[in-house]
């Protein structure tokens, strides 16, 4: 089953795909804060769209937007989100907020990046792992994704 994880953010989304257990491919869409706001979002959509017509997913993982005190941020990861929904269109797809995420894949839900980090590399036979956190997070997100 090839699985698609997604990390959404506006500045880095993180992406994984994931085929039978081992890491197919990842990378992270970065966008420039210099753009307009419309330019990013649709950088998101359409690099998005390609990474799926390359790898045809069977199934898309994507965090779940938690509450956040800062509400600028919220909002601006809600709409990357909302593209990133967008660009998945009708493939299944399943939700984990961040804390979800790592309770399923350490055992604590309030794990730190360095514990998903280790807990990904030992799950997946790795030595190292990108470091990126957004590309580590979405690496887990497409892990579960084929566990579920």
């Amino acid at each position: 089953m090839v699985v698609l994880g997604i990390d959404p953010g506006l500045a880095i989304t993180g992406w994984s795909v994931i085929n039978t257990g081992k890491i197919v491919s990842y990378g992270a869409i970065k966008t420039n804060s210099k753009d307009a706001h419309c330019e990013r979002l649709k950088k998101i959509f359409v690099e998005l769209r390609k990474i799926i017509k390359t790898y045809n997913p069977d199934k898309v993982v994507i965090e779940k937007l938690f509450f956040s005190k800062n509400r600028k941020t919220a909002l601006k990861v809600a709409e990357a989100r909302g593209v990133a929904l967008l660009a998945i269109g009708s493939l299944p797809t399943k939700e984990y907020t961040p804390n979800e995420m790592k309770k399923l894949i350490t055992g604590n839900g309030k794990a730190t990046k360095k514990d998903i980090s280790e807990k990904m590399k030992e799950l997946l036979g790795l030595t190292y792992l990108p470091s990126l956190d957004d590309i580590t997070d979405a690496i887990a997100l497409s892990y579960l994704g084929e566990s579920d």
